[in-house]
């Protein structure tokens, strides 16, 4: 029977402890949410950041900008925030608009105030193994792994999946914790045979129910970032659970796994980015 990686319950024990912190160093803490246009999954992601800002203790600031909003007007919005010494982490929910430049907008908010840990800055600060903000999805994954006591020292872990947002950082964050790291991606020739060699296997394709058992060493930790909605609307992963379950030691269900690690994380680098400020 495997253990299944309980992502509520961890999550919430990082935002208890942000809320513990912020409390006992009376830290005044902002975050500005920048929303443009009326995706209907970007609504529920920027009203669950604001409940978790409520919930920590921590202060925040919400634009909900027409569809229509200019580059430029978004790139003046980003620049007063970033000049706004009352601000403290900066947030712009993606995806944008098509006519917007998302690398143009992710670039223009200040390194400092990046706790999405997409800046390019961050990005290589990570490559090299500086201290910067880390993405919140991969950052959670390794908070997961941690606090559920899987070893990754020296394990074998194969990440499925190179994006920018998670594959790439997820391999980084590996390499910090010792472990032996392979990224799949589309071009990888035989996925079956590097997946089955995994110790630890994280899965961010983006393909509902893609990794079955046939993929999967017996024994191994199974972390699914994916999340879609499947028949009769039920939400699902990258990796069919229920096929794949019996044969691991440790699982991350969907939803409640690596979902709420997203925004607590994200909690987490927001307290981070008060103290960067104030150093």
């Amino acid at each position: 029977m495997a253990k299944i990686i309980d992502g509520k319950k961890i999550s919430a024990q990082v935002k208890d402890e942000c809320r513990e912190r912020v409390a006992a160093e009376g830290l005044d803490v902002t975050l500005a949410v920048i929303q443009v246009g009326n995706d209907p999954a970007s609504a529920v992601y920027v009203g669950n950041k604001k409940k978790a800002c409520e919930y920590t203790g921590m202060h925040s600031l919400s634009y909900e900008l027409p569809e229509e909003t200019t580059e430029e007007e978004l790139l003046a919005l980003v620049e007063k925030l970033n000049q706004d010494e009352k601000v403290h982490g900066i947030l712009v929910q993606l995806p944008l608009p098509r006519h917007i430049d998302e690398d143009k907008v992710i670039e223009t908010i200040s390194p400092k105030k990046d706790v999405d840990g997409f800046h390019p800055q961050s990005v290589g600060a990570l490559s090299i193994g500086q201290p910067g903000f880390v993405s919140c999805t991969p950052a959670g994954v390794i908070q997961l792994l941690k606090r559920s006591g899987v070893e990754m020292d020296g394990r074998e872990c194969v990440i499925v999946g190179r994006s920018n947002i998670v594959g790439k950082p997820m391999a980084m964050l590996m390499l910090r914790e010792n472990a032996t790291v392979t990224v799949c991606h589309s071009h990888t020739k035989d996925l079956k045979e590097v997946t089955k060699r995994a110790d630890i296997l994280i899965v961010a394709i983006g393909k509902p129910k893609f990794i079955t058992r046939e993929y999967v060493k017996e024994g191994a930790v199974v972390i699914d970032v994916g999340i879609h909605r499947g028949e009769n609307n039920k939400l699902c992963g990258d990796v069919d659970f229920d096929d794949v379950e019996p044969v691991v030691s440790a699982i991350t269900p969907v939803p409640g796994g690596v979902g709420p690690m997203t925004i607590a994380m994200l909690m987490n680098n927001c307290v981070e980015a008060k103290g960067i400020q104030n150093a």
